[in-house]
């Protein structure tokens, strides 16, 4: 297995969400570099779309449980919202000689045991896909949902990909010979919403959103919520969240304030008359009065 050397003057390439487009920004930080647009992955898709039409059509008449629908308009490799197939992102490897594997297969064993012999990592639950990568002989997770890179100590991989299967994520090996350099003088160099970024410029920017938002873990939202549709709903279902603790916090200030000013108007309490002292003041004086008139 083909291990990679330092590539593209130590930087990091890294792509932030774009709509839908999560499905490029994993490719392009699997090559590191921007090698592919949308448009490219859609006529990957719609290639693929044709030839799978063609296979189902020689085959005949099939009833709609076996998949007959295939045969219909609608792609089977990018959906309207515009997530594509794991058979697009493996056409799209295909064109730099990576293989990409299911975690699954028995031939992706021995990264069972020790991931860090590995390279890349592709990550997909429901709409999301991601990658974790080595470079320069280091890991981060190249979630296009995070502002940079993360980096993962080899320690942590092991755990954190455990933890992603856990959370019924579906992952795959890239195994090739990974391209080494990408031009980043270039005019290609930025499809605007790559960057490039050296390690120390990412783990500024990750403190700076740790500091800044108090989230420090990199696992993406899918695993602290699995099971939700879309990053969408799992970013509306943080917002809905912390809607829920100002509301609560709010409630919380307002029956301090409501507790406090109901103090405020209750009555002090005031001993009743002839009680306590003075009514002990008062006796001693009765007494002194009886004497007085037994003496006369």
């Amino acid at each position: 297995m083909a291990m990679e050397g330092a590539s593209n003057g130590g930087m990091l390439y890294h792509e932030v969400q774009e709509s839908k487009l999560c499905a490029v920004h994993c490719v392009n930080t699997v090559l590191q570099g921007p090698f592919f647009s949308e448009f490219d992955l859609a006529a990957l898709a719609s290639d693929l779309d044709t030839k799978e039409r063609q296979v189902m059509s020689h085959a005949g008449p099939a009833p709609p449980a076996a998949g007959g629908d295939f045969l219909s308009a609608e792609s089977h490799n990018v959906s309207m919202g515009g997530d594509f197939s794991i058979q697009v992102l493996q056409k799209a490897l295909e064109v730099w000689d990576l293989q990409v594997i299911p975690f699954s297969s028995p031939v992706a064993e021995p990264a069972h045991l020790d991931p860090d012999t590995e390279n890349a990592f592709i990550c997909h639950l429901h709409d999301h896909w991601f990658c974790i990568r080595k470079v320069n002989g280091e890991w981060y997770n190249f979630d296009s949902l995070g502002a940079a890179p993360v980096h993962l100590s080899k320690f942590y991989l092991a755990a954190y990909l455990d933890s992603l299967r856990s959370a019924s994520w579906s992952i795959f090996l890239v195994r090739g010979n990974f391209p080494q350099e990408f031009p980043i003088s270039s005019s290609e160099a930025s499809n605007g919403y790559g960057q490039w970024l050296s390690p120390e410029d990412a783990d500024r920017i990750i403190k700076s959103c740790s500091d800044a938002q108090d989230v420090q873990d990199p696992k993406p939202l899918s695993i602290v919520r699995p099971g939700t549709d879309s990053y969408e709903e799992m970013w509306s279902q943080r917002e809905d969240e912390d809607l829920k603790a100002a509301i609560a916090a709010s409630l919380m200030d307002s029956s301090a304030a409501s507790s406090s000013a109901l103090k405020d108007k209750e009555p002090e309490h005031k001993e009743p008359v002839g009680s306590g002292k003075e009514k002990e003041e008062a006796a001693k004086d009765e007494a002194k009065e009886t004497k007085k008139d037994k003496a006369e």
